[in-house]
């Protein structure tokens, strides 16, 4: 059996909260994992890299490294960012990609500048009017994905639609899942119900070769009823945050009920292991990052606070969607109207 094509990952290593330590921890892991079928290119300050190569005694593995003089950080204005460092780690790194010395971009950098970056310098996929980012939530039955998560906050119905599209082909590849099943989150099953671009998307949706199934209400993404679940980014990223503060929270709540007896202690005790180990789904870092759809081109988006297991997981998802040549299957989907 012919091994599959070894992949260039650019990642920016300065990006993240903990950088560069975590990105070239993760970056090991992932050339490990790999069986090293992935290069990984490290993109930013050489002398920084060169250090924590050293530190984690990986100086003899075969890492590329371009350098980059400057860093944008999560404070920086995404588009401004852009324009005034143009030789930072992330501009650097997606412009290996634009220029085919890489396959695709990773960065656990600020969200804003990665997907202003990936618009701006790979461009957008014929017909698609705004990239998206989607993010996959444990729901009963596997995961559910959730798009926009937060790149488009007022969108028209033409761009949910399209939203759909690109949700359903990523989570076909990806996921082994043979037509999806694509909803939009609303305030009630009914079809009278949504805003005015809610209401024209679910025309255009019924319309589609998408296996639209109508509306669904926010109770409804755990419990499975859709493979892919539609609206603006305003409320998917409200819903995302929701959802991650929530094993912190039930953290919060078993050590205050734990702190009220010894009796409580010892049941909190028997039962946290359980409890880890089913809301482990809901690690972003299992998931290792959310993917921009819409540009030409393979970008992955991860936590700033992304671990080495998050950053792992973003090279391997990398390699995965640009062997899925799931960008030329999205231009000809939202050309003919569906799938």
């Amino acid at each position: 059996m012919e091994s599959p094509k070894k992949l260039r990952i650019a990642l920016d290593a300065m990006g993240g909260d903990y950088a560069p330590g975590r990105e070239i921890a993760g970056a090991i892991e992932a050339f490990q994992a790999s069986r090293e079928q992935v290069d990984i290119i490290l993109v930013g300050d050489e002398n920084a890299i060169r250090q924590q190569l050293a530190i984690q005694k990986a100086e003899h593995l075969p890492f590329a490294i371009a350098h980059a003089s400057q860093v944008i950080t999560m404070v920086d204005s995404p588009t401004a960012a852009l324009k005034q460092k143009k030789d930072s780690s992330l501009a650097v790194a997606m412009r290996l990609h634009k220029e085919g010395n890489a396959d695709a971009c990773v960065s656990a950098g600020n969200t804003g500048a990665v997907l202003s970056a990936a618009t701006l310098i790979l461009g957008r996929i014929k017909n698609v009017s705004r990239p998206t980012i989607g993010t996959f939530i444990p729901a009963e039955n596997g995961t559910c994905l959730l798009l926009d998560a937060g790149a488009n906050v007022d969108c028209r119905a033409q761009q949910l639609y399209e939203f759909a599209v690109m949700g359903s082909l990523y989570v076909q590849l990806l996921k082994k899942k043979d037509r999806p099943t694509v909803a939009l989150l609303n305030v009630g099953e009914e079809k009278t119900k949504g805003t005015e671009a809610v209401l024209e998307a679910q025309k255009m949706l019924s319309a589609s070769a998408l296996h639209f199934i109508g509306n669904v209400e926010g109770n409804d993404i755990l419990k499975s009823k859709a493979d892919v679940v539609v609206c603006d980014g305003f409320v998917g990223n409200a819903v995302l945050k929701f959802g991650e503060s929530m094993p912190a929270f039930l953290k919060s709540r078993l050590k205050r009920f734990s702190s009220r007896g010894l009796l409580n202690k010892l049941a909190v005790g028997i039962t946290v292991w359980p409890l880890k180990a089913s809301l482990r789904d809901m690690d972003p870092n299992e998931e290792g990052g959310v993917p921009v759809l819409g540009v030409n081109g393979v970008t992955i988006i991860g936590h700033g606070n992304s671990t080495e297991k998050g950053i792992k997981n973003m090279i391997l998802r990398a390699a995965e969607v640009a062997r899925s040549q799931i960008n030329q299957k999205i231009e000809a989907a939202v050309a003919e109207k569906g799938l």
